[in-house]
This record gives C-alpha cells, structure tokens and sequence, in this order.
C-alpha cells in the first residue's frame, strides 16, 4: 500500500527545536520527518537525495542560510518542487517579501505555533497531487518540556536569533557572496562586535580572529585571509552603492576597498543604527 503521509524536512541548527518538531510531527499520523539538517548546505543535499513535500526552513543557519538555500533551489531541478514553510526570529516586511519572493510558501516568526505549522504541513503536503489527501484536524498541541524554557533563556535566545538574521539580511543586500568562506566569518565577526565592541579594541588577530576561527576550526590567519577575498569579491561585483549609502558616502564614493576591521565596525554599527530607529518608531 502506497504510504501518502506528507514527507517534511527540517532544516534548522536548534537541535531541541528539530527534537520537539519530529516528535509532533511524526506523532500526527499523516505526516513524517524524512531527515532533520542543521545548515543549508546539508539541506540542499538532502532535498537531492530524499523525497520531501514540505521544507521547514529556518533563515539564520551556518554555512548556508534560508536565503541561500531559496536562491538555489531551482538548481536542483525538482519536480515537483516541495512547499517552503521558512522561521524567522524577524516578523520584518521586508524580510518576508524578499522570502516570498524567492519562493517561499509561508513565513513563521519564532516561537512557534506548533498547531499552526501542524495545519500548514498538511496543508500545503496536500496540494502537491491529486491522491495526497489531507488529513482531518488534529486538536490543538500542547508544548513539549523541552519549550518550556524561562522567559529569561527564551528572550536571550530570541536576541541571539534576531542579531543573526539581522547580520545575515545586511549581508545579502549588500551583496556579499554568501557560498564564499569569508561571508561565514563576516558574519560571525559582526555577530561577536554586537555582543562585545572592545573585541575591535584590542587588534582582530588578537581575540576576534582566534574565536572565529575556533568555531570553524580554522586559523586567524586563514579567517583574516577569507575575509579579505569575500570583501575583494563583493568590490568588485557588490553593491556598493549601498554600501556608500549606509556609511554616509553617498555621492562621494569611495575608490578603496575598506579594511576587514572597518567593515566589520560598519556593519555593527549599521545593525545598532537600525535597532535604535526600530525602537524609535515602536
């Protein structure tokens, strides 16, 4: 007997977060999780060797982000193309139209409504044939232990997530080549400046390079070195007009390509500049 259960896969680097979901999910009766991931690359080699309906996708992973993964996906020529459900610690406008329009089906801002994503994978599992018939409702799902987190943790987490995407959307608008090494470490770098601005005080080769190149199990001269090649990259191919907007030079561009210590600085106070003016307006 032919088994219609909507196949889904997870692609998010929380490992709790893909623990609770395939246990919601595989506890439904019409659905099943096929494979959990935890960057985008693994997801875009998953979705080549497994037969998925539904994708849910977070934006802010390692290697490659939702973004990338979106961007790439026509690459592999699936047929049929599995529905995208993409979570985001960012319910921006922009961010969704820009996900929107790069192919995303629904856009779901953490944490979660677990009954809400339920009713969405088998809603869009059951538009992809004719013979996938959606199951009845399930009732509503209470939150497993492992959400149940303290507003404290929760809060910390959801400031960490919101940082990551925020970096990550910058990066992208500005055109810096996401499948390069140096965008990784770009971002990372930028991240570390946000949670602790003496990092830029004390030299990058001194204490920023050495923990990026902790988590990547690289060198601080090989961060230092990828991150000038990504910058190089995006000079010469970038938006740099952009870029000449945020940092104040518009209509005097600049003719040099900024340092990896001033870019990274410009872009922290970029993102700084952007929360202020967010929690202006709110």
């Amino acid at each position: 007997m032919e088994d219609r259960r909507v196949r889904v896969l997870i692609a998010d680097n929380n490992r709790d977060l893909c623990s609770t979901l395939t246990e919601i999910i595989d506890g439904q009766g019409d659905m099943q999780v096929v494979e959990t991931v935890a960057d985008g690359a693994a997801a875009l080699a998953a979705l080549r060797r497994v037969a998925t309906d539904v994708v849910i996708l977070d934006v802010a992973m390692p290697r490659l982000d939702g973004i990338a993964v979106l961007e790439r996906l026509h690459e592999l020529e699936l047929d049929p193309i599995p529905r995208i459900i993409v979570l985001s610690a960012l319910g921006r406008d922009d961010l969704m139209h820009q996900l929107t329009n790069l192919g995303a089906d629904y856009y779901m801002v953490k944490p979660i409504d677990m009954e809400v994503l339920v009713n969405r994978i088998r809603q869009y599992g059951g538009m992809l044939g004719g013979d996938r018939q959606p199951a009845a409702q399930k009732p509503a799902i209470p939150a497993s232990g492992s959400e149940q987190r303290s507003a404290a943790e929760e809060q910390a987490k959801q400031s960490k997530l919101s940082r990551e995407l925020q970096v990550t959307d910058l990066l992208h608008r500005l055109g810096i080549p996401a499948h390069m090494k140096g965008y990784l470490y770009i971002r990372d770098a930028v991240q570390l400046v946000l949670e602790d601005d003496r990092l830029l005080a004390g030299g990058l080769t001194k204490r920023l390079y050495p923990m990026v190149a902790e988590k990547y199990q690289s060198s601080p001269g090989g961060v230092e070195a990828a991150i000038r090649n990504a910058l190089t990259a995006w000079w010469e191919r970038g938006n740099r007009e952009l870029y000449d907007t945020l940092t104040g030079h518009s209509g005097n561009r600049r003719t040099k390509i900024p340092t990896n210590s001033a870019m990274i600085a410009e872009l922290a106070d970029q993102i700084r500049l952007e929360n202020r003016e967010r929690r202006h307006i709110s």
